[in-house]
């Protein structure tokens, strides 16, 4: 006997979840269904990491689209009980009032059912959308105010380099001319007049880079070797290398082919070894040496270059303003070389960054994509 009740008890355990909900009708049916839809889920990123890939947009799509075809089958099996369940319990009982207490109960679950399935996803969808154009509305004003203010800011900064850069010489200028004016006979004229030339050459100088900077220049784009846009670049510079008596050291490993403008990547490299050559001058460091690397990066669609000296290297905060118009940290420097630089390698779609620490030299480091990037893509 006590067999018997163990039994009957294991019985029970087994199949007390597949009895009739009567209270709310068509939610085991429901409950079946998404359990039925999470394990052939489960299954397939099952499959699929084993596979050891990502889904494709088309599997993804199929996959959504199945799920749903899944909801709404399950409706339609859960209205298909609530109509024959309600026309038998009218047959058995031959009143009305038994169809219409069960029908109620039962309709307010099917009602729900069809809300979730056939309501709910694009009342989700639309309140998603619209909170998050809202929210990209917000966060875009509030990054275009940024970006004025800092916009103003660099204007702001800009002039002021600008009126910096050409009203001192043109004061020196002004007080040597007034000097010969004073003592039209005097030796040192001639003297003076050299250095109000010199003066003026630095304003005309200033202004001529400023219009190179503040110029959108036409890129003529076509297939290249970076390494040809460094070689040009050095014999451009040869003999200024030779007489300062800088020791090149070549690490090609690849020959760098990219869509870009051989010229302006020419001029690029000129600066970048330029401003090298100015250090070492300035520091008149001994046994001076300049490392010049190309490479791509792994996965083939990038090359970089890389352009190390062994200079008297920078200071954190002229790094963080070596790029900027006019910032410049040598006696004859106009400060828009290497922002011009910088220009030109934005407009290839590229990237420059330095690295470089007092008294350890200083490294540039140059990426470009192997397509070149057209403005209006980049916008």
């Amino acid at each position: 006997m006590g067999r018997d009740r163990d039994d009957w008890d294991k019985w029970k355990a087994k199949h007390r979840g597949r009895h009739h909900d009567w209270s709310r009708p068509g939610r085991a049916q429901r409950r079946a269904a998404e359990r039925d839809e999470e394990r052939d889920g489960e299954r397939w990123r099952r499959r699929e990491r084993r596979r050891g890939r990502e889904l494709t947009p088309e599997e993804e799509a199929y996959r959504e689209a199945r799920r749903l075809a899944e909801k709404k089958i399950a409706f339609f099996r859960h209205l298909t009980s609530y109509v024959f369940v309600i026309l038998f319990l009218g047959f058995v009982t031959r009143t009305a009032f038994v169809p219409m207490v069960v029908g109620l109960g039962w309709g307010i679950g099917l009602a729900s059912h069809f809300f979730q399935i056939f309501v709910a996803p694009n009342l989700r969808q639309k309140w998603v959308r619209d909170e998050v154009e809202r929210q990209v509305a917000r966060t875009v004003s509030r990054q275009r105010v940024v970006l004025e203010d800092e916009k103003l800011r660099s204007l702001e900064e800009l002039s002021a380099s600008i009126a910096h850069e050409i009203r001192n010489p043109i004061t020196a200028a002004k007080s040597l001319v007034q000097q010969l004016g004073e003592d039209p006979a005097s030796a040192e004229n001639v003297e003076y007049a050299n250095i109000a030339l010199q003066e003026l050459d630095r304003v005309e100088k200033s202004i001529s880079h400023l219009l190179r900077y503040a110029r959108e220049e036409e890129m003529h784009p076509r297939q290249m070797k970076l390494v040809d846009a460094i070689e040009g670049a050095l014999e451009t510079m040869r003999e200024r290398i030779q007489t300062s008596g800088v020791k090149i050291r070549r690490d090609f490993g690849a020959a760098g082919d990219l869509i870009g403008d051989p010229e302006q990547l020419r001029r690029v490299f000129i600066n970048v070894i330029g401003n090298a050559l100015d250090a070492f001058a300035e520091a008149r460091t001994p046994d001076p040496s300049l490392a010049i690397g190309v490479g791509e990066n792994l996965g083939g669609s990038e090359i970089w270059a890389r352009v190390k000296d062994n200079g008297p290297g920078m200071d954190p905060d002229t790094q963080s303003r070596i790029f900027k118009p006019f910032f410049t940290s040598k006696a004859n420097g106009t400060g828009l070389g290497l922002a011009i630089t910088r220009k030109l390698v934005d407009a290839h779609g590229g990237s420059i960054e330095v690295t470089s620490a007092p008294g350890q030299g200083s490294e540039f480091a140059l990426h470009f994509p192997k397509q070149a990037q057209s403005p209006e893509a980049r916008s």
